[in-house]
């Protein structure tokens, strides 16, 4: 009989595999206060931060159908959220503090 022999595909634990590798913590570091459309009628949540984050419904890509219902936005409003924008480093080349905002 062969002996199957699985390896990892990572040797070596990167970055990229991470859990928090965004280093975006437990709890929400905004909230959300306002919803408004872009010019191509997608959902933006706007931040208590001073950003902006899209919420498309485009599936199986991003399922967010509660965006396309105002009752359900209205819900949200308030909510905690997690900042993408917050979270990045700041000693990153392409993000100034000015591109924060």
């Amino acid at each position: 009989m062969l002996k199957i022999e699985e390896r990892a595909s990572l040797t070596k634990q990167s970055p990229e595999s991470e859990r928090n590798s965004d280093r975006r913590t437990e709890l929400e570091n905004s909230t959300v206060i306002d919803f408004r459309q872009d010019e191509d009628g997608h959902w933006i949540a706007v931040l208590s931060c001073g950003h902006t984050q899209h919420l498309r419904h485009q599936p199986p890509w991003q399922s967010r159908a509660w965006v396309l219902d105002p009752e359900q936005r209205k819900r949200k409003t308030g909510q905690g959220f997690h900042c993408g924008w917050c979270a990045k480093s700041s000693d990153n080349d392409s993000l100034g503090t000015e591109a924060l905002r």
